[in-house]
């Protein structure tokens, strides 16, 4: 005899034997992270470089930029594809917020002044060998200096130094700082810093042969910068290591320039040139 009707339907089809499995896949969605700057994170186990590690420096037009803790640097497209603590995420841009004047920073890394206006140049000065350093420090430093009212000016080579600074004769009120290529022990630029340093003159340098080194030759896509033979005029074995025109001068004119554009900030620059300049700028302006 049938059992009475008590109100509820049976259920023909059983239980959903899938809904463990989709409530699982649920709890496993993959967070979205904001790429903000100093993030540390890794790419997943495929693509281009599996296992990049680094910190986000860069976020613009859909990428993300990390850097190593070597200094290299790369770039990889917003998403997924990341993990951050051995976790998957997926990488998005930052939600961008309105600026505070006392935010903004200038190419130095510094907080940039609310007013642009240059001040007055004074007397001290800040000489560099070449024209090459003469426009790195600008891309660099120039809002800064043109703040503290400091030029730069290039000497045509470090051979001058002594003669020029016998022109401007400097002295409490007319500080010089000099930056100088290759200035290491033993070397020429060692003992002409030597023979005209004193308490208004300060001679500061990098080790590298020339300024083109001061970039970080990642910014070039390299690992490290072509190592050049004595014999070789060093900016022209480096254009021709890398494959670029050399022949004349302004071969080498466009080398330098297509270096140049690379540079964004401080963070392109080598720390041993960093360090110099801001201690030149702190010594000319108090």
């Amino acid at each position: 005899m049938p059992e009475p009707f008590d109100g509820h339907l049976a259920d023909r089809y059983g239980p959903d034997v899938l809904a463990s499995a989709r409530a699982a896949a649920a709890a496993r969605v993959t967070p979205t992270v904001d790429a903000t700057p100093d993030l540390v994170v890794e790419l997943a186990g495929s693509g281009s470089a599996p296992g990049f590690v680094g910190a986000v420096i860069r976020v613009e037009k859909g990428t993300v930029e990390l850097e190593d803790r070597r200094g290299a640097r790369r770039v990889f497209p917003l998403g997924a594809g990341f993990l951050v603590d051995g976790r998957p995420v997926v990488l998005r841009a930052p939600a961008a917020a309105a600026p505070r004047p006392g935010e903004l920073r200038t190419a130095s890394g510094s907080v940039a002044p609310t007013s642009t206006r240059a001040r007055v140049a004074r007397a001290h000065r800040i000489f560099v060998e070449g024209r090459h350093d003469a426009e790195l420090v600008e891309k660099v430093w120039g809002t800064d200096l043109r703040v503290e009212g400091v030029v730069v000016e290039y000497l045509e080579g470090i051979d001058h130094l002594a003669e020029v600074l016998r022109e401007v004769q400097p002295g409490p009120e007319r500080r010089i700082g000099v930056l100088v290529d290759h200035l290491v022990p033993g070397s020429k630029e060692s003992r002409i810093a030597a023979q005209v340093t004193g308490p208004h003159v300060l001679v500061v340098g990098h080790p590298f042969v020339d300024v083109w080194q001061a970039v970080k030759p990642a910014r070039l896509g390299l690992e490290a910068w072509p190592v050049i033979p004595r014999e070789v005029e060093w900016k022209h074995g480096v254009c021709a290591a890398l494959g670029w025109s050399h022949d004349e001068q302004a071969d080498i004119a466009a080398a330098w320039q297509r270096i140049l554009a690379t540079v964004r900030d401080y963070r392109d620059l080598e720390p041993s040139v960093l360090g110099r300049v801001e201690e030149l700028i702190d010594f000319v302006t108090d």
